[in-house]
């Protein structure tokens, strides 16, 4: 007989037990806030590393060679001339000296500009084979040029994907 009654209970079985109880929670409740606040710092500085990471891949400025400066203009998707249903995606670049433009961020929206509105007078019988893709070029570069008044020395196609 290890337990003996006093006033209708057995020794030490409630308060103990509550007492572990509510001391076990507050550890649970702790260590449950202190991960949770630990993993979502741990979110926050990857999404914000992410970000940081796709802000500049857009800008992509690269030293081309000594001091010129490789710029993306990014993807243009627009359809050709000749029909409504072949589409065209082309992905390219500028390179310019450093220094040599103002504002580059306006200098490539506009070149976009200038790019897009060419790609929609083109045919598609004008693009097709090694020719018309130099040809094609050869055309970009030189109203790039013309844009720019002679700063940005040429334009590189990067990908040409028509559909």
């Amino acid at each position: 007989m290890a337990a003996t009654k006093t006033d209708g209970k057995a020794k030490g079985s409630g308060k103990g037990w509550i007492g572990a109880l509510a001391l076990m929670t507050l550890v649970a409740v702790g260590t449950g806030g202190g991960l949770g606040t630990y993993l979502v710092s741990k979110v926050e500085k990857s999404v914000d590393l992410k970000k940081k990471d796709e802000e500049d891949k857009a800008r992509k400025v690269l030293t081309y060679s000594g001091d010129l400066s490789l710029r993306s203009v990014g993807p243009l998707v627009t359809n050709l001339a000749d029909s409504g249903d072949t589409w065209v995606r082309l992905e390219g670049a500028i390179v310019f000296k450093i220094g040599a433009l103002p504002n580059p961020d306006a200098t490539v929206a506009e070149i976009r500009q200038d790019v897009l509105a060419y790609l929609r007078t083109v045919s598609l019988a004008q693009i097709e084979g090694a020719s018309g893709l130099q040809h094609l070029r050869e055309d970009l570069a030189e109203r790039v040029g013309l844009r720019t008044k002679g700063v940005v020395r040429d334009f590189i196609i990067e990908t040409l994907i028509v559909q």
